[in-house]
């Protein structure tokens, strides 16, 4: 190994952590070369079981790379089983038993949780999507998406001439001010901001309320991207336990006290993986708490349409003062149309757009229009009852088939498209969430085991199924197989 040009690593060399021999010009890139690198530390016991790794900004001075890069490395050296993360004490290395050329473990074929990312969320694999976050297009209502997107391609000509309005297109947002003021809150249109989807929205309100090294609360478990995306921003993610009775707001207290956070992501209603939704009391208690320790609260409200009505609002409550709500159509449209809000204060969209604009301009004012000559056409709201109708029986016919295999649910869902189950016999780590879903994958099934969607250790195994795709022959025969006796 031999030492960086830079002069500020002074401390990292003191302390007697080597500098890596990064090669900028080597085919693989950076993030390739640190997790081969440390892996042959690892492996050769040059790096001991409970050495503390150095923090993402040590690590990246020490190396002269970005904290994106550890951020990404550290990321996969975990899901090697190579190192382990502690909630606010940070890397640490977990086991040495790994192979003796370590290059073939990097390389070696994709696992569950590698492929997760780009068989679930491009809809090309022949796999099985059991662990999809999409619905078949045929529940989504075809026609009505279709009839919109080519109404969408009649735009005017004068309008492609420009980029579109930065906050997004007028008569979408001007239609969702409308429908949440009649049915939550009240809400101007300027105080709409579309979006690329939720995780845009996401990405925005990280990049506007954030700097490397805050602290992040989210729920645990909850959905996975959000959590890489918080370490993309060199932000530390703390998960709040979530069970079907709801947050466990007694340890939230305690984590905002020995934190202070900067923000919450939040599923008040049909949480992503559980299903489950938080009660009038909880909300209120968890503004409070946000009050308390002075944080934002992130309401990601993107299933409200697929839930009964009169469910908890974050937002409602809290009139967009401390609470920014994201909204989405893929759930009750298509995916494919990317389109995603944010509701908040004047002053904060503000912000928002500023950073919207210097991160990609505007967004697409195609899609955009495609969504509102949906959403404002009469057949919409049939649709999404129709939807919900579908959701209710395929999940009841879900839990059912589940049950047959011996799994039971996690938490019993309040609706949505999500039923989690396993079993809880099953003991980690001999026998484990990534082990069953990579068995799956060589069968031809996508599932996504609850280590995708938590920060800590779970003691138990089980999936997040889309109740769309559950009750079908190949996947009863599988579990079939591998069920415990």
């Amino acid at each position: 190994m031999k030492h960086s040009d830079s002069t500020d690593d002074a401390p990292e060399r003191a302390s007697g952590w080597p500098v890596l021999d990064i090669d900028r010009q080597k085919k693989g890139g950076l993030v390739e070369q640190i997790v081969i690198a440390i892996s042959v530390m690892v492996g050769s016991r040059a790096l001991r079981i409970g050495t503390r790794m150095p923090s993402v900004r040590q690590f990246a001075r020490c190396n002269g790379v970005s904290t994106f890069t550890v951020v990404e490395s550290y990321d996969r050296l975990v899901n090697l089983g190579l190192l382990s993360s502690r909630r606010g004490s940070g890397y640490f290395v977990a086991r040495h038993d790994i192979a003796a050329t370590p290059q073939s473990t990097v390389h070696a074929g994709p696992t569950a949780i590698d492929a997760l990312t780009p068989d679930l969320y491009s809809g090309v694999s022949d796999a099985l999507p059991v662990g999809a976050g999409w619905l078949p297009p045929e529940m989504y209502g075809e026609a009505t998406v279709l009839d919109a997107v080519r109404q969408a391609m009649r735009i005017p000509a004068s309008r492609l001439r420009g980029y579109g309005h930065p906050l997004g297109f007028p008569s979408l947002r001007q239609h969702l001010a409308t429908s949440l003021t009649e049915e939550l809150f009240q809400v101007e249109p300027d105080q709409v901001l579309l979006t690329h989807g939720a995780t845009h929205a996401f990405d925005l309100i990280l990049r506007s309320l954030t700097k490397p090294g805050d602290t992040v609360l989210v729920e645990d478990p909850g959905y996975s991207n959000l959590q890489s995306l918080i370490r993309h921003h060199g932000c530390i993610p703390v998960g709040i336990a979530r069970s079907e009775a709801g947050l466990d707001l007694d340890a939230l207290a305690v984590e905002a006290a020995r934190t202070q956070p900067k923000l919450m992501f939040v599923n008040t209603v049909l949480q992503n993986p559980l299903g489950t939704s938080l009660s009038q009391a909880q909300t209120h208690r968890l503004l409070a708490l946000a009050e308390q320790f002075d944080f934002w609260l992130v309401e990601d409200d993107i299933y409200r349409e697929l839930a009964a009505r009169g469910e908890a609002s974050l937002a409602a409550m809290d009139g967009l003062r401390r609470v920014i709500r994201v909204g989405s159509f893929s759930k009750t449209l298509s995916p494919v149309l990317r389109v995603g809000s944010i509701c908040a204060s004047p002053s904060l969209v503000a912000e928002l757009v500023r950073v919207k604009m210097l991160a990609g301009l505007t967004t697409s004012e195609i899609n955009e229009r495609a969504v509102y000559h949906a959403v404002s056409a009469r057949p919409y709201k049939r649709m999404v009852e129709r939807l919900v109708a579908q959701l209710d029986a395929a999940r009841e016919r879900s839990i059912d088939c589940l049950a047959q295999t011996g799994m039971a649910p996690v938490a019993r869902p309040r609706g949505g498209m999500f039923v989690s189950a396993g079993w809880p016999t099953i003991q980690t780590p001999e026998w484990n969430g990534k082990v069953i879903a990579d068995m799956a994958l060589k069968a031809g099934i996508l599932l996504s085991p609850n280590e995708f969607f938590m920060l800590r250790a779970p003691e138990t195994v089980w999936f997040r199924f889309n109740v769309a795709y559950t009750d079908t022959p190949v996947l009863q025969a599988f579990l079939q197989s591998i069920r415990p006796r």
